[in-house]
């Protein structure tokens, strides 16, 4: 039997905690960090990116197995693990950088997407601010930031904003995990 492999890419603040939050999710085979939606030309580097000059965004591509895990389910994980109220920021991140965005791959996600915004919408108490775009261009993230919190699960950020994210989807979506 072939796996229904398929890819879906977002953003939600620092790609660090939306990386370790799907390393836990059951059905997701590979997690890579990186950058999209920006306008400056070749690939950017995470000192670019972070100036706020090249519109791209912290990302996440996700490699799942559908058959295990919906796109719709790994939707509405990504869209309760962060705050999609916060315009161009979350938490103390702050900047275009850290927008909350669903790039989609095809009409069917792009359908999705707009489904999962509009059924949570009543779920929060300001409006959602979650960018709904095409991907372009996904730009892999230097090393460093691959697997960061598994490396670094003792850096102050990790603990003190990682950390209480992860107690969050561990609360919410329990039978989703690994």
């Amino acid at each position: 039997m072939s796996k229904n492999t398929q890819i879906a890419t977002f953003g939600g603040g620092c790609f660090w905690c939306t990386e370790a939050i799907f390393l836990e999710v059951k059905g997701i085979e590979k997690i890579v960090s990186g950058y999209s939606g920006g306008n400056a030309p070749g690939k950017p580097t995470y000192r670019e990116v972070c100036s706020g000059l090249t519109g791209h965004a912290e990302v996440i591509q996700v490699t799942f197995d559908a058959d295990v895990i919906s796109y719709m389910d790994v939707l509405i994980i990504f869209m309760t693990t962060h705050d999609p109220t916060q315009l161009n920021r979350q938490g103390a991140d702050v900047g275009t950088q850290y927008r909350s965005v669903i790039y989609y791959h095809n009409e069917e996600q792009k359908e999705t997407a707009e489904s999962v915004v509009q059924e949570l919408a009543s779920y929060f108490d300001q409006k959602i601010v979650t960018e709904i775009s095409p991907l372009d261009i996904f730009y892999e993230a230097e090393e460093y930031h691959q697997d960061y919190y598994r490396n670094n699960q003792q850096q102050g950020y990790c603990s003190f904003v990682i950390t209480p994210k992860l107690q969050k989807l561990r609360k919410l979506h329990a039978d989703k995990l690994k």
